[in-house]
């Protein structure tokens, strides 16, 4: 009689080639179930019915097929326990040698936009989360494998150890099995817990009392911001989202650094769907963002806006590379470039700036619900900041009205400033950046850095701040700087004092009555 494996997965990858394996190189016996048992009859190979193997039929539409003392016994038996062996040959179970289970595919269901609530109810799997754990708990005796991944790494221990798995490449499969799990019980939590974080109503929301986070790794990573600090890329999901689902069409392995800056470069770039617009950031805060009639317009005007800090960056732009930007994009030396498409001809020009990272994100604007950080003994989670109010939700403050270009443009500077690094100020003209103050320790510093940085362009221009102004300095001096419209949002105890301060000068403050600090 020879050794036992229980097969039953959903993901049928490489499944036949392995069970062939099993079956004429380590005379394995196979049991199975449902559509598992089915795939391996009609490979030919010699497989067990679960039901046959436990004289119990499959119940309930399937719900019930493994749920039994001769599979879960044949896993948990412990081979050293006279006791255990007593029992199972009483009852008449076999010791399970090896447990292969995948699980229904949650996310891959939940994921699609049409699924009903009973669709993903079903395709939450009981009997595979329960073999998976009663075999990583019994790692002692037994291997687990929950990816058909793993299926090669099986095959070579077992044939450089006489035809038996290592206990410790038995643990570590353990230890992907109850990640496995705990992945796949996050994923039906969070679902039956619904998007509680999610409301553009501040106040409304009430964070769930349990938050988990666990992703599979996609990939080690050089190092983190620093060289002494190790790091790793990790996929949140069974489907590729976001940055995981990007196409990389050419340049170096990306860093840390570099996905960190072009997940902040997709948080800004996303704001703009109407319009040809670019971003180019430096250290997650930008540096140039422009509006253009045409994609390679826009680039020029946020390249012109800080060329020196433009040097080493990050470009988004929110339309396919056409091959006129690809020209421009490729005079100056940049890390990487993010667009939701690329031109063949575009590629063939970018192509010859080979370390150059160009990326493909189709859907730029979908990002992470939540944010997270860490902090000594636990985290932090929000719901992310995706609100942006309009001018019709802004209260004109002074006696000097904005004219339709005015409020269209500080609209604009209000979007880049949501961006930037507190305490934040942003300058812009004619659609365009012309000065940003980015992460100062006190507002009238970064009106200084944003002014001195816009020069004379900024006679006429417009000037976002992410918080109000507890003192009217710093509307002084962006008057005198030729500053014409601010937008704030207001909520200080001394708003008085700028908006009397606005309408000494001549200049004209609109509230926007909603804050968007970045830490």
């Amino acid at each position: 009689m020879g050794r036992l494996a229980l097969l039953s997965v959903s993901d049928k990858t490489g499944l036949i080639e392995f069970a062939r394996q099993l079956v004429e190189e380590f005379e394995f016996e196979l049991i199975s179930s449902g559509g598992t048992a089915k795939a391996l009859q009609e490979a030919g190979l010699p497989v067990t019915k679960v039901s046959d193997y436990t004289g119990f039929p499959e119940i309930l539409g399937g719900r019930v097929k493994t749920l039994h003392p001769r599979i879960h016994g044949g896993i948990l038996g412990r081979r050293n326990l006279p006791q255990d062996q007593q029992e199972m040959e009483e009852h008449q179970i076999r010791p399970i040698d090896l447990v292969v289970v995948n699980l229904y595919p949650f996310e891959k269901t939940i994921a699609r936009p049409d699924v009903t609530q009973e669709e993903a109810i079903e395709n939450i799997d009981i009997g595979g989360p329960a073999m998976l754990r009663a075999a990583a708990k019994n790692y002692a005796n037994l291997s687990v494998l929950c990816n058909p991944g793993n299926y090669h790494d099986y095959v070579r221990e077992i044939q450089q150890n006489n035809g038996e798995a290592p206990l410790n490449f038995r643990k570590i499969c353990a230890q992907r099995a109850f990640w496995h799990t705990a992945a796949y019980d996050r994923a039906i939590a969070n679902y039956l817990s619904g998007d509680s974080l999610q409301t553009k109503i501040p106040g409304q929301a009430t964070p769930p009392p349990q938050f988990a986070l666990s992703g599979q790794r996609l990939q080690p990573l050089r190092y983190g911001e620093n060289p002494h600090q190790p790091a790793a890329w990790y996929q949140v999901g069974a489907v590729p989202t976001g940055w995981a689902s990007a196409s990389i069409l050419q340049g170096k392995e990306l860093s840390y650094n570099n996905l960190v800056d072009l997940e902040a470069a997709r948080r800004i770039i996303a704001e703009f769907t109407d319009t040809p617009a670019v971003a180019i950031l430096k250290h997650t805060n930008p540096c140039g963002v422009a509006l253009g009639t045409t994609l390679t317009q826009a680039y020029q005007k946020a390249l012109q806006a800080d060329a020196v800090s433009a040097f080493g960056g990050i470009v988004a732009l929110n339309q396919p590379i056409d091959a006129s930007t690809a020209k421009e994009l490729t005079k100056t030396f940049l890390e990487c470039v993010v667009a939701p498409g690329c031109e063949a001809e575009a590629q063939e020009i970018l192509a010859k700036k080979s370390n150059l990272r160009v990326l493909v994100l189709p859907d730029l604007s979908s990002g992470p619900q939540q944010t997270v950080k860490a902090i000594a003994g636990g985290f932090l989670v929000q719901a992310a900041d995706e609100a942006l109010n309009v001018p019709d939700q802004w209260q004109v403050a002074t006696e000097k009205q904005p004219t339709p270009e005015q409020l269209a443009e500080l609209l604009f500077a209000w979007k880049v400033a949501k961006h930037v690094k507190s305490n934040a100020i942003v300058i812009t003209r004619d659609g365009a950046t012309l000065g940003v103050g980015a992460g100062q320790m006190n507002r009238v510093g970064a009106v200084k850095i944003a002014l001195e940085q816009a020069g004379e362009k900024a006679q006429g221009g417009i000037l976002a701040s992410d918080g109000f102004f507890p003192f009217d300095d710093s509307v002084r001096t962006a008057a005198a700087a030729g500053i014409e419209a601010i937008v704030q949002p207001g909520g200080s105890v001394r708003d008085q004092d700028s908006i009397q301060a606005a309408n000494e000068l001549g200049l004209v403050m609109v509230l926007s009555g909603m804050r968007h600090f970045l830490h």
